[in-house]
């Protein structure tokens, strides 16, 4: 076979490497058994585009007894520079405890070896302000339809900020391990526990407060995707 306009791959082959589609997803859509009382979480993410380039929209927090505890919404643009791999630029808000912060992002995401999904970013904020977040997950396939999804995050801050109640270095770290039940690929609940632990300053802010610097809690909650 000879080569191939674009319009003849789509025409003959179905593929169209230039088509621009759409995503909307909840990866975590749960209520935590936390010490402090219920609460609920999300992790959530949109984003539009093509192969090449998309725009994308996520979201992470946590709201507890009728007001946000912690949250933030980024606004990314990403590129592909290798198979599996894009690279992302773009701006996260924070609200919550303590003031709003707003911060540049630089960050890279895709799947590394043996299909593991890395997504690490780094930011920078006003007043010298810099952050770094780390997020590696795996997907075990029990059966074709049971899925065990073992989960680590970890933040960490080049500065203190107390008014949001983070402290320099390594501020904390969430591990977390989730057995959901595919419904149909596009919803499934899911049961889990999760621990955080808060480390250095960020733990000493927390004690401060009257919180505890860990936190062991069982997660129950739907992950969903259009």
């Amino acid at each position: 076979m000879g080569a191939m306009s674009p319009s003849d791959m789509v025409d003959v082959m179905g593929m169209d490497d230039r088509a621009r589609h759409g995503l909307v997803a909840f990866d975590r859509f749960e209520a935590a058994d936390t010490d402090a009382g219920t609460a609920l979480a999300w992790s959530a993410r949109a984003s539009y585009g093509g192969d090449a380039d998309r725009l994308a929209l996520r979201s992470e927090g946590e709201r507890m007894q009728g007001r946000i505890e912690h949250a933030d919404l980024e606004l990314l643009w990403g590129h592909a520079i290798a198979p599996y791999w894009d690279m992302q630029v773009g701006v996260r808000h924070d609200v919550g405890h303590g003031p709003d912060r707003s911060w540049a992002a630089f960050g890279i995401q895709g799947l590394a070896p043996y299909w593991f999904e890395v997504n690490a970013t780094a930011y920078v904020g006003e007043q010298g302000r810099t952050a770094l977040r780390a997020e590696l997950e795996y997907e075990a396939l029990l059966t074709q339809r049971l899925v065990l999804q073992p989960r680590v995050e970890l933040d960490a801050y080049g500065k203190d900020d107390r008014a949001a109640g983070i402290g320099a270095g390594l501020s904390d770290v969430a591990f977390g391990v989730r057995l959901r039940y595919e419904i149909r690929r596009e919803f499934a609940p899911y049961l889990g526990v999760e621990w955080v632990r808060r480390f250095g300053r960020s733990a000493d802010f927390a004690r401060d407060d009257g919180a505890d610097a860990s936190d062991a809690r069982v997660v129950a909650g739907v992950r969903w995707w259009f």
